[in-house]
């Protein structure tokens, strides 16, 4: 290859030995076939191969945990990807109740490592998911009514830029770049390759649950849950999950920040509904906590592969919107396919829609929707019906969540981001005016034809 930077780290080239394995993602349907993999053992490396793929004209894709949702995020066909797993130090400092992680490290690790010391560091729903990209997209979790986003806990990053140069940004120091991290998306700027976060003391215990229903009274318990969730105590996280009408059924699950005798009460409008088939209500030490709602994740690449899409309740959903939700439901079949929601409010709508890039705070619940398959020839409807259901919903819906993508989702960037777009792309034109991140659905430069 031509130029003058050598790649360093672990590096890959297709064809190697270890090429296969580095290029399977937790969704089958985003593999893609990289020129090389690089994985960063320092910062200097990230630098290198940014500045090696300029001078070789090579796409560049950062990648974390692997769990991107969409095609061509973190992999592009003959493009190198950088992978900061290696980077995966975790620096607690308890006196200043802060931490600074590398972007390789998987959210599980970063929650069990803290709750081991008696702190509690914010996660979404998986242990896998990798801190790197999570963070920019704003990560959401059964914690942020009470502690915030994953990124409102940002509190200052390292990045390299598309020169290869290392910027850090904190509230004084590029703070707009500190702005836009926080909830404008990851591969958007540059390679993030540290964060440092705000930690909360964890409570010794805390109340952990999960209630079963039958897929039939799935109406009648997702009407209870929207009239309950948003507003029910801030302490308290609930996820919702619908699965398909063929094999599925309906759960609710999440934690209480608190005793389980005052868990039971604030549940009881949603647990007194229907026929729960089964229901744990557990008052466990905050470590157990962890574990229980993110249990070990050991296979990275599924087998099935799925198409999602996502977006928020600013309302409980009308009977027409819940049709439409059945007709989906009554046609998806694979095993992981379903409805998803989450409780909003609390710390997440104490903060104003503008001062962080992520936008959508005044909601009542996140809903997300995907299908999954095995064949790809069955690829094409599984993606037709999701996106399908994202326009009959659109009327019960505003914005999309940037970590949870949906690529038929046209001039996109007012919808993950909203009003504050136009701000998210001038910030983008003062750290890549070249528009070298780019990927199908990234931030154009202000000034930038779309």
């Amino acid at each position: 290859m031509k130029g003058r930077t050598k790649l360093t780290g672990l590096v890959i080239f297709r064809g190697d030995p270890g090429y296969e394995a580095a290029r399977k993602n937790w969704d089958p349907h985003t593999d893609r076939f990289p020129k090389v993999f690089v994985f960063a053992q320092r910062t200097q490396d990230v630098s290198n191969a940014i500045k090696w793929a300029r001078e070789n004209k090579v796409p560049i894709r950062p990648r974390s945990g692997r769990h991107s949702l969409e095609v061509n995020l973190s992999q592009v066909n003959g493009g190198l990807v950088i992978d900061t797993t290696k980077l995966n130090q975790i620096k607690l400092n308890k006196k200043a109740g802060t931490v600074v992680v590398g972007t390789g490290n998987r959210v599980g690790r970063i929650a069990n490592t803290l709750a081991k010391q008696g702190f509690i560091a914010p996660f979404g729903d998986s242990p896998t998911v990798g801190i790197g990209g999570i963070t920019p997209g704003g990560g959401i979790g059964p914690l942020q009514r009470s502690i915030g986003l994953i990124s409102d806990n940002l509190l200052a990053l390292e990045m390299v830029d598309a020169k290869g140069k290392v910027i850090r940004a904190n509230s004084k120091c590029n703070s707009d770049l500190l702005w836009a991290t926080r909830g404008g998306g990851g591969g958007n700027f540059g390679v993030y390759t540290k964060y440092k976060f705000k930690v909360h003391p964890a409570p010794a215990k805390a109340t952990v649950y999960r209630i079963t229903w039958p897929w039939a009274q799935f109406e009648e318990v997702l009407k209870a849950w929207q009239r309950w969730a948003p507003f029910v105590n801030n302490k308290l996280g609930s996820e919702l999950s619908i699965g398909p009408k063929k094999g599925g059924n309906v759960s609710m699950e999440g934690l209480f920040l608190g005793s389980k005798t005052e868990a039971l009460r604030l549940l009881k409008p949603v647990t007194s509904v229907g026929t729960p088939t089964s229901s744990i209500i557990r008052l466990l030490p905050y470590t157990e906590a962890v574990k229980f709602l993110l249990p070990p994740d050991p296979i990275l690449t599924q087998r099935e592969s799925n198409q999602f899409s996502s977006g928020f309740g600013r309302k409980p959903f009308t009977n027409k919107a819940i049709k439409a939700m059945r007709q989906f439901l009554e046609n998806v079949e694979g095993q992981f396919a379903g409805f998803f929601f989450l409780n909003w409010g609390g710390a997440v709508s104490r903060k104003s829609p503008r001062s962080t890039a992520f936008y959508w705070r005044d909601a009542q619940f996140y809903v997300e929707w995907n299908s999954s398959w095995l064949k790809p020839s069955a690829a094409p409807r599984n993606i037709a019906i999701v996106r399908q259901t994202r326009r009959k919903l659109q009327p019960y819906i505003v914005g999309s969540y940037i970590n949870v993508p949906d690529q038929g989702i046209k001039n996109s960037g007012p919808v993950y981001y909203g009003a504050n777009f136009p701000r998210l792309r001038r910030v983008k034109a003062k750290y890549d005016p070249k528009n070298i991140f780019n990927n199908p659905q990234s931030i154009p430069p202000a000034n930038h034809k779309r």
